[in-house]
């Protein structure tokens, strides 16, 4: 029922910036945790952070430093701000939401409730 609309993937060199935008619904937006997961080609689903209904940002390790989650509450839309951009940072970028926090915290997102389709970032080295 609920719809996310991930954007900004591109191509960019190692080192370099790119933002990335989820548009949620109103509902969405406003009762649901939301999240940030990426995917390789032949592997499972990476958490790299999430923000909650509040705006209480966390991150996974291997991007904690590099990258920022945000939300804009008046356009309903959360953004991954990704900076110093790695080769392995290459993936394919999802949005997530779900109700509980717990699902961020311990399944690190995987079985979030809603998905978007995904926006493909590259980094060239």
């Amino acid at each position: 029922q609920e719809q996310l609309v991930e954007s900004g993937g591109g191509l960019v060199q190692a080192g370099g910036s790119l933002r990335l935008s989820c548009a949620a619904s109103a509902r969405t937006f406003s009762i649901y945790h939301m999240a940030w997961l990426r995917q390789a080609p032949g592997k499972e689903r990476e958490f790299v952070g999430a923000i909650s209904r509040t705006g209480n940002p966390y991150y996974a390790d291997s991007v904690k430093g590099r990258f920022t989650i945000y939300r804009d509450y008046a356009k309903n839309m959360v953004y991954l701000q990704m900076d110093s951009l790695k080769p392995e940072d290459t993936d394919v970028y999802f949005c997530a939401a779900d109700q509980a926090w717990t699902t961020i915290a311990i399944q690190r997102g995987r079985s979030s409730e809603y998905w978007g389709q995904g926006t493909q970032v590259a980094v060239s080295s």
